[in-house]
């Protein structure tokens, strides 16, 4: 629904977008999450995005910007490019309770990560989310809104697993158990390379046929797979049997 110049817009739901172009300030309002949608490229429908289709100079106000002013400043009058700009490269206005409740659940999000990719190396078991969230704020782990949820999930296991001390949560990955077949010619030549990525061997039995079950971190599931692969030419064989 558009609203006209100098009314009041609610501003439930809204998510501002501010620019400052030669000299002057340009707003639009968008839908809430859908401006990060449309950067990554999820969304690309500017109606889908836009809560109304219009720039403003000051959006809870109502303020629209005159056509002439954004037409100078950006140098076109197609008011689509114009909104597309500041949607790309504007700066996202976020309120304290917005950021709070941003932040928050993103907060859930890397506590959720960290469970389901790591375990208590003493017990094998899975930490609970509460238990993650509450060492989070031991350590003082900051939350930073604009960086991914997996990316912070990693760092923050990379820090407790490094961190000692008796307060600090016990903690490895959670490694895929697997096992690894391969006629003995071939292993002969590769198995010294394939055990450097193994963290626990279960099992090793060498005959005409080499066969090992192993414990492995998921980052070496790949190279193991292509070494693997590309010595053994398709003759061996991969197979994941579990997390543990």
């Amino acid at each position: 629904m558009n609203k006209q110049p100098g009314t009041q817009i609610k501003l439930t739901n809204v998510s501002i977008v501010r620019m400052k172009k030669g000299g002057k300030r340009f707003e639009i309002a968008c839908y809430q999450n859908k401006v990060s949608e449309f950067r990554s490229g999820v969304e690309t429908d500017l109606s889908e995005v836009m809560q109304i289709e219009q720039i403003f100079t000051n959006v809870p106000k109502g303020q629209v910007a005159k056509r002439d002013d954004w037409t100078k400043c950006f140098q076109t009058d197609d008011m689509n490019k114009v909104i597309e700009e500041i949607l790309r490269k504007g700066e996202l206005q976020i309120n304290n309770l917005e950021r709070s409740h941003q932040l928050s659940s993103l907060s859930r999000e890397i506590a959720t990560l960290v469970t389901e990719m790591t375990v208590d190396p003493n017990t094998n078991r899975k930490h609970t989310v509460g238990m993650i969230e509450k060492t989070m704020s031991e350590i003082g782990f900051s939350v930073k809104a604009d960086k991914p949820a997996k990316a912070q999930a990693l760092e923050l296991i990379k820090k407790l697993s490094s961190e000692e001390g008796e307060n600090t949560l016990p903690i490895r990955r959670a490694r895929m158990r697997i096992r690894i077949t391969m006629p003995g010619k071939d292993a002969k030549r590769v198995k010294e390379n394939i055990m450097k990525e193994v963290e626990e061997t279960e099992e090793d039995d060498m005959g005409q046929e080499w066969e090992a079950i192993v414990q492995i971190n998921p980052s070496a599931f790949r190279s193991i797979t292509d070494l693997v692969n590309n010595e053994t030419k398709g003759k061996g064989r991969v197979e994941v049997m579990g997390n543990v």
